[in-house]
C-alpha cells in the first residue's frame, strides 16, 4: 500500500518526476512518507506512523526496519501516557549520529565555505578556502575542499555532497551564474567522477529557504528573499519549491526597476535590483553619504524592494515574506518601509495581509540547506 501524504508533512520529492508502480518505487514512497513525518524533530511509534500514513502494519515495519538498519532513524524510548494494558509503543526519531553530509556554500564573498554535517545540517567540522582579490571560484578549489572534509570520515557514512551555488542550475549543471562568472559548468559530473559520492547542486537561495522551512518560522507557503552580494528569491507553494520551466525561478535580482537611468549590470541590462538595492551596493552608497542621509537610503531601498514584490505576492497570494540579509541593511527601517509600501499596494478585500519579516536562522542557513537538498535526493533515490 503506497499510503497518502500526511497532513503537515514536507514532501521529500523532486517536482516533475513521475512515480512508477514498481515495488521499489512503492518502497521509496513509503520511506519518504515516514521520514517526512519524523523530520526534523517529531517522534512517533510504528502504530502512529501507520495511522498517519495509511500504511499497513507490515509495510510500516518493513520500511522502519530498513531505515533503522540504514542509520536514518533510531529508537528513542517509549510512548508516555498510553492507556490500556498493552505494551507501550517504541518511539522513533531521526538519527543524527551515524550518517554524514558534505556541504559546500559557494555564495559567500571572499571564501568558499564547507562543512561536514549531520542529518539536521548542523556543521560538525568546518573548513574554508580563501579566494583571491577577484573573488574567483575555481572548480579545483572545490575539489580540494571536499577532499579535505572527506578525509576524516567513514566513506560508507557519507550519503552525499550538497553544493549551494548562486545562479541558474539544471541537473547539476550551473547554467548561468553572474556572481561566479560561470556558464554551463558541469560541477556534478566532475565531483561524482572524482569522489564516487552522489552530488546534489541547488540554488543557494532555494537551499536557504529549505532551512527556514524546517528550522525557522515558515509554513508550507513562503516567498524567501536573500539580499547579500546579490538578490535572489525562492518560492514554496504547498511545500514544493517552485523551480520554474527553465530552472530560473526566483531570479528577481535581474529584474530591472530602472531600465533607462540605472547602472549597467553584468547581465547586460540596466537598473537591475542587484545593482540598486543589494547589500553590497547599499553599503557602498552609505559609506559615501553623509551620516544623516544613511537612514533614508535604507528606507528608500525598502520601498523599492516592496514595489518589486507587489506582483508576485498578489499573483501567488502569499502571506509570508521572509528576508535574509545582514542586520545593518535588513533592519527595522528597511522592513517597516517595505511593509508600509506592500500594504499600500496589495491589501484589498480579496487579498489578506502579507507580513515581511527578517529571517532568524543564522549564518549557517545556506550550508544547512545544502544538506537538506542531499537528504531529499537520498530519501527519494535510495
Amino acid at each position: 500500500m503506497a499510503g497518502h501524504t500526511p497532513t503537515g508533512a514536507f514532501p521529500l520529492h523532486t517536482p516533475g518526476r513521475t512515480a512508477k508502480a514498481s515495488p521499489s518505487d512503492v518502497r521509496r514512497n513509503n520511506r519518504s512518507l515516514i521520514f517526512s513525518l519524523l523530520f526534523p524533530s517529531h517522534q512517533y511509534s510504528r502504530a502512529e506512523l501507520g495511522r498517519q500514513t495509511g500504511l499497513s502494519r507490515v509495510a510500516v515495519s518493513d520500511v522502519v526496519n530498513d531505515m533503522l538498519d540504514g542509520g536514518l532513524i533510531r529508537e528513542n524510548g517509549y510512548e508516555t501516557g498510553a492507556t490500556g494494558k498493552g505494551k507501550r509503543g517504541t518511539l522513533l526519531s531521526i538519527d543524527t549520529t551515524r550518517l554524514k553530509i558534505i556541504s559546500i556554500d559557494l555564495s559567500q564573498s571572499q571564501l568558499i565555505q564547507g562543512a561536514t554535517t549531520d542529518l539536521f545540517g548542523m556543521p560538525q567540522q568546518r573548513m574554508e578556502i580563501a579566494l583571491g582579490p577577484d573573488n574567483h571560484v575555481d572548480v579545483d578549489a572545490i575539489v580540494q575542499l571536499v577532499d579535505q572534509l572527506r578525509a576524516d570520515l567513514d566513506v560508507n557514512a557519507i550519503i552525499g555532497i550538497g553544493i549551494a551555488a548562486p545562479g541558474v542550475i539544471q541537473s547539476g549543471v550551473i547554467r548561468e551564474s553572474t556572481m561566479l562568472g560561470w556558464h554551463d559548468v558541469d560541477l556534478k559530473t566532475r565531483l561524482e567522477s572524482r569522489f564516487g559520492i552522489p552530488v546534489t547542486i541547488a540554488n543557494d537561495v532555494t537551499s536557504s529557504m529549505l532551512t527556514e522551512r524546517f528550522f525557522g518560522q515558515a509554513g508550507p507557503n513562503l516567498l524567501f528573499v536573500k539580499n547579500d552580494r546579490g538578490i535572489g528569491a525562492a518560492t514554496l507553494i504547498d511545500d514544493v519549491p517552485v523551480v520554474g520551466e527553465n530552472h530560473a525561478g526566483g531570479e528577481i535580482g535581474h529584474i530591472s526597476i530602472d531600465p533607462v537611468n540605472g547602472p549597467l549590470c553584468p547581465c547586460g541590462k540596466r537598473g537591475c535590483m542587484e545593482m540598486l538595492i543589494s547589500s553590497t551596493v547599499l553599503r557602498d552608497r552609505m559609506r559615501r553619504a553623509p551620516v544623516e542621509d544613511r537612514k533614508e537610503i535604507i528606507r528608500q531601498a525598502g520601498v523599492y524592494f516592496a514595489s518589486a514584490l507587489t506582483m508576485p505576492v498578489g499573483l501567488l497570494d502569499i502571506s509570508d515574506v521572509c528576508v535574509y540579509g545582514p542586520p545593518d541593511i535588513i533592519n527595522n527601517t528597511f522592513l517597516e518601509a517595505a511593509q508600509q509600501e506592500l500594504d499600500r499596494t496589495t491589501v484589498s478585500a480579496f487579498h489578506g495581509h502579507t507580513t515581511i519579516r527578517r529571517c532568524q536562522c543564522g549564518a549557517d542557513i545556506t550550508l544547512r540547506g545544502a544538506a537538506i537538498t542531499v537528504i531529499r535526493e537520498y530519501i527519494e533515490m535510495r
